[in-house]
């Protein structure tokens, strides 16, 4: 699947800007996932119409990931960041990095789009724009505090199939810090890793 696959299930104000940077960055891959539940946050946020995915490649060619304070322990991820309604991809991106890492990157190219759609307990749709980043300079360092990230470390590109499998091991336990259940998270969680795993570049 590309981007024009994507398109019809993207919010219209995005559609000519996807084009744009497929234009730009390369075409991504698309992937359509039907979540079995999207009773939590992000998808229940009204806040945001989707997320970048920011997958940064740093200068000893690992890849940042995270975890937040109320994460379960050992639970790292990719940097991923709301982007708000009207706002453009482009600018969402660069404010992200900035909030999250405080890096200087190079848009190496437009990984993926991968959209979402849970039919329960109501219809929700959610779209994660997935770039590939390289570190330029500056120091990690997390600008916002209201993003709540615990601790930041790199791994290898061939780790995030183990990521992914963590993620979707997580207990049934339903949690306020994600207004969810933690599997239905990972389960949403996880396909970003799996997806980036096979389009990354050899």
């Amino acid at each position: 699947m590309n981007v024009h696959s994507a398109l019809d299930w993207l919010p219209p104000h995005h559609r000519t800007e996807v084009v744009l940077l497929a234009d730009q960055y390369g075409v991504p891959h698309h992937r359509h996932v039907i979540l079995t539940d999207g009773e939590f946050d992000p998808l229940i946020k009204t806040d945001r119409l989707g997320e970048v995915g920011m997958v940064v490649r740093r200068r000893d060619g690992g890849i940042l990931v995270a975890r937040k304070t109320y994460y379960p322990p050992e639970i790292f991820r990719l940097l991923t960041g709301g982007i708000a309604p009207n706002e453009p991809i482009a600018v969402a991106l660069e404010r992200e990095i900035a909030e999250e890492t405080s890096l200087t990157v190079r848009i190496e190219r437009f990984l993926g789009i991968i959209t979402y759609e849970a039919r329960q307990p109501i219809l929700r749709r959610f779209v994660s724009y997935v770039f590939w980043l390289t570190e330029l300079g500056g120091t990690l360092h997390v600008a916002d505090p209201t993003e709540q990230v615990a601790e930041m470390r790199t791994v290898a590109p061939p780790m995030l199939p183990a990521l992914a499998a963590t993620l979707r091991q997580l207990p049934s336990t339903t949690d306020p810090a994600i207004n969810g259940r933690w599997a239905s998270w990972g389960q949403f969680r996880a396909v970003m890793h799996e997806e980036v795993a096979g389009w990354l570049p050899a």
